[in-house]
Parts: structure tokens; C-alpha cells; sequence
């Protein structure tokens, strides 16, 4: 079956945006270390134009095939980019968003669950939930992993990492890589 994994960038006291849904603060001291940790093992997560300025628009992906993502993550990128994410199938849930502005990316109204519980069921990669923190928050039942790019921020108040009410989910760190610019933890979810 395959597997939820929620890859965000998040500050130490757990946003991933500010309160207008602004992240560009997140890309101010981004280091050659970071870099080449992210496109050695996270490149299908870099957007269609980071591919390519990596010199990585023909690779293959290894991690994940799909992308989810709820409508101001999309939005975050409009006008200039309409399909983000074109080496991956890119699903916006949305119950206002009416148009598809792209071919490539499907625009939903669907209950997040139960499609990501048919998606798990299919065939392929991993599944990458890019944001945004209320998407998170109702697909947190689903998610089995977490990779949290924790940068050396606080910020105070903003958009929680994930929009929820109190919901006492355990998740156990398997991992950490440190970079010049943030900490990179892995957590799956606890059995039981």
C-alpha cells in the first residue's frame, strides 16, 4: 500500500507560513548544503522550475508520483506557475476553487480521506502532502510519515502546521539530517 507523507517546512514553534499564508522567509539563507541534501533525496518534491535549474527535469522519480495539495498552497504560486509540480499528478482540494487553470493539475471538492485512502490503494510512488496546514489537519488520520524541515525561526504566529483541533497522534522520529539552513526530521507513524 502505498504510503502519506507530509514534507513541509516549518519554523521552530510550528508554522509554515505567516498569518497571510506568506513562506518566501523560509528561502532567505538557503545554503549549497541544503541543496544538495534536498535534490539528492527529496527531488521530486523541488516545483517544475527548481527541476529544471537543478538540472534535474529528466530524472525520474523515486520517492513520490502524487501530490495533494489544498488551495492556498496552489494559489501561493499563481499566476506565473499553473502546474507546479508537472513530473507529478497534482490534486488541489478545494470546495471554491471552480476552474482548473491547468490541464495537468485536478481540482477537487471531494472529501480529502477518502480519496487519499483510494490513492493509497492504488498502484505507484508515495503520496506527498505539500500543505497547507488545514489539509494537514484532516488528513492526519492518513499520514504515516512526516518530514519536517524545521528552520531556525521563530515566528510567533502564522498558519500551524497542522490546522486542527486537539488530536493526540503519536509519531516516532526515525531520522535527522542537519544542513546549514534546517534540520530535516523523519517521523513515522507509531503502530497501535
Amino acid at each position: 500500500m502505498r504510503k502519506l507523507t507530509y514534507f513541509v517546512a516549518t519554523t521552530i514553534d510550528g508554522f509554515i507560513a505567516a498569518p497571510d499564508g506568506a513562506f518566501a522567509f523560509f528561502f532567505e539563507h538557503l545554503t549549497e548544503d541544503f541543496f544538495a541534501h534536498l535534490g539528492g533525496e527529496y527531488a521530486d518534491t523541488l516545483n517544475t522550475p527548481g527541476r529544471n535549474a537543478f538540472g534535474l527535469a529528466d530524472r525520474p522519480n523515486t520517492r513520490f508520483d502524487t501530490v495533494l495539495m489544498g488551495r492556498g498552497t496552489y494559489e501561493s504560486g499563481l499566476p506565473d506557475v499553473v502546474s507546479p509540480y508537472g513530473h507529478l499528478r497534482q490534486i488541489v482540494f478545494s470546495r471554491s476553487l471552480t476552474e482548473r487553470p491547468d490541464p495537468a493539475v485536478e481540482v477537487t471538492a471531494e472529501d480529502p480521506l477518502a480519496r487519499v485512502r483510494a490513492l493509497k490503494k492504488e498502484d505507484g510512488l508515495g503520496i506527498w502532502l505539500c500543505g497547507g496546514g488545514d489539509l494537514a489537519g484532516q488528513l492526519l488520520p492518513e499520514i504515516d510519515e512526516l518530514i519536517v524541515k524545521q528552520y531556525p525561526i521563530v515566528a510567533g504566529s502564522g498558519i500551524p502546521m497542522f490546522g486542527a483541533g486537539f488530536d493526540n497522534r503519536r509519531f516516532a522520529l526515525t531520522g535527522t539530517h542537519v544542513t546549514d539552513a534546517c534540520v530535516f526530521h523523519t517521523f513515522t507513524k507509531a503502530a497501535g
